[in-house]
């Protein structure tokens, strides 16, 4: 039988007077003493700051310091988003996160015809070193830590951040941020890949060999739950799917003979919240004990820090609603206060308008000063864990960390997780969950509040209003990618190709050869399709 399997269905909709329970996870009225009879709390809790790290990674938690504030933003052009980051930093935001448009994601420039009427949609283009360089004008990179959310050109992003960094004499020691970079999910869940598996995990191993060596304080991979829940998973699923992923990460590191203790302290990962309240607190928690295990006795790691599961949080967009979008402020706090209950080290909250379209500074407003309320006025970030030693919530972790379990054992059994995509494993599996959860909205038997209950007529439903992305942005980015292409050294640009393309096909790493590409003003395209040609493109096959 299947972890997630629903087996507990109609014991679950009995219970809930005919209808489904946020969880899908079998749930008792009450929990008692005799729910949690088995833990043991130096072996299975530890203090918060200690070993296994359920309870948080910090002894002070957020007294110690709030969590970042990391809203997700980028749309447009180079400058617009610069505009935006200014915006949000005079605003209170603490760290920075880029949003890259659909054609940048894929590796394509601007000019190609599959980027046509998708420049700058849902993120910023970003074509060359000149637009990075655009998009952090005025905002000294010694200062504040940036995540990039791409991932099969993480690369070469990550190379053009660290350009920018030289340009304004940053030493890429004091370079603090994080590029996702986990390109395992993506086959899994968004389908935003390039190359094959493995050529693309080889990547990723080259880019965490550089940071360890070069860029002690950067984040080299975001293992990302984010995706794999939006695209349907259950919190369980979630949780595997991703330990499972970074746990691929650390044997592709181990392989390249890299010791775990040089590059483990600087994983971390990237979660959903989602609106079971109780089930994202256990899921946070059950993560911190999974990961400190799994480190300690599979990878024999022996530095606490390689221990500690840190992550950022983002609040659930698949959850928001089009429909009476005012609500989905309501929805976005209570997914944002289980993140910090559950001990997030950074956070986004979505803005109520993102079922719509990219946010509004209104929009984006409204959200962090969510964020602002509850780490300044609820008095939550008073004590560390506050729900630890709850009946609840403690079994809840538990038997969330033994299913993911099982489904972690299951995906070695098939040889590791690329072996399991080959097969279409953990793709089937969210694909079934996402049926069952629209099932039960469809039917009535899930409630969302304004789509199948307390609806109103279509005419009283006013709306928000809508951020507009200029028509001719398009044609603007293209003309600034032109003129970057006739002010460049067209010898050095093609000689830095070539080194490119022998680094991949020597197996070497191919960080350096980025690097002197990025600089010399090569554009992403240009660099994608070097690669593509030693290593080619990725075609999914149907997953039956």
């Amino acid at each position: 039988m299947r972890a997630d399997a629903s087996e507990h269905r109609e014991d679950q909709q009995e219970r809930a007077g005919g209808f489904a329970t946020l969880s899908w996870i079998p749930l008792k009225q009450v929990y008692t003493p005799h729910d949690v009879e088995d833990l043991d709390y130096s072996r299975d809790l530890g203090d918060p700051g200690q070993y296994p790290f359920t309870r948080g990674i910090h002894a002070d938690m957020y007294r110690g310091r709030r969590w970042t504030m990391r809203q997700f933003a980028g749309y447009g052009t180079a400058e617009e988003t610069n505009r935006r980051f200014h915006y949000l930093l005079e605003n209170g935001q603490t760290g920075l996160s880029v949003a890259f448009d659909l054609p940048t994601l894929l590796g394509y420039d601007s000019d190609h015809p599959r980027a046509r009427g998708e420049v700058g949609r849902e993120g910023v283009a970003v074509d060359t070193l000149a637009d990075m360089e655009r998009i952090f004008e005025g905002i000294p990179l010694d200062q504040v830590t940036t995540s990039m959310t791409v991932n099969g050109p993480a690369a070469i992003l990550m190379a053009m951040y660290v350009a920018v960094a030289e340009k304004q004499g940053v030493p890429l020691s004091r370079i603090g941020g994080t590029v996702q970079n986990d390109i395992l999910k993506e086959y899994i869940a968004q389908k935003e890949f390039i190359f094959p598996p493995e050529p693309s995990l080889k990547l990723v191993v080259d880019t965490i060999e550089f940071a360890t060596r070069y860029m002690p304080r950067w984040n080299t991979v975001s293992i990302s739950g984010y995706h794999i829940r939006e695209a349907g998973a259950t919190a369980v699923q979630e949780l595997a799917f991703t330990l499972a992923d970074g746990l691929t990460y650390v044997e592709a590191c181990l392989e390249r003979g890299l010791d775990v203790d040089a590059f483990a302290p600087r994983l971390s990962f990237f979660f959903n919240s989602h609106n079971d309240f109780f089930e994202e607190i256990a899921k946070f928690r059950a993560a911190r004990r999974m990961w400190a295990h799994f480190m300690k006795e599979r990878y024999h790691a022996r530095n606490p820090r390689s221990w500690m599961l840190r992550f950022h949080t983002q609040t659930a967009g698949c959850s928001l609603t089009a429909q009476q979008p005012e609500v989905n402020v309501v929805r976005v706090t209570l997914q944002a206060l289980a993140a910090v209950l559950g001990g997030t080290q950074s956070l986004h909250t979505n803005s109520l308008d993102e079922a719509l379209a990219l946010p509004t500074e209104q929009a984006a407003r409204v959200a962090l000063r969510t964020q602002q309320v509850i780490a300044e006025e609820s008095g939550v970030a008073n004590v560390v864990d506050p729900l630890g030693g709850s009946y609840f919530v403690e079994a809840l972790t538990s038997e969330m960390e033994r299913r993911a379990t099982e489904y972690i054992d299951r995906i070695f059994e098939m040889g590791g997780m690329i072996e399991a995509i080959r097969r279409g494993y953990p793709q089937r599996e969210i694909a079934e969950a996402a049926y069952r959860f629209q099932r039960e909205v469809a039917e009535g038997r899930r409630v969302v509040v304004g789509v199948n209950r307390y609806t109103i007529p279509p005419e009283e439903d006013r709306g928000v209003p809508i951020l507009r992305i200029d028509p001719e942005l398009e044609t603007r980015q293209v003309e600034k990618l032109q003129q970057v292409k006739a002010r460049r050294d067209d010898r050095r640009v093609r000689l830095a190709l070539d080194a490119l393309r022998d680094a991949a096909q020597r197996d070497d790493n191919t960080m350096p050869a980025i690097l002197e590409a990025v600089k010399a003003y090569a554009t992403l395209g240009e660099m994608t399709e070097t690669l593509k040609s030693v290593w080619g493109s990725y075609v999914e096959e149907a997953v039956v």
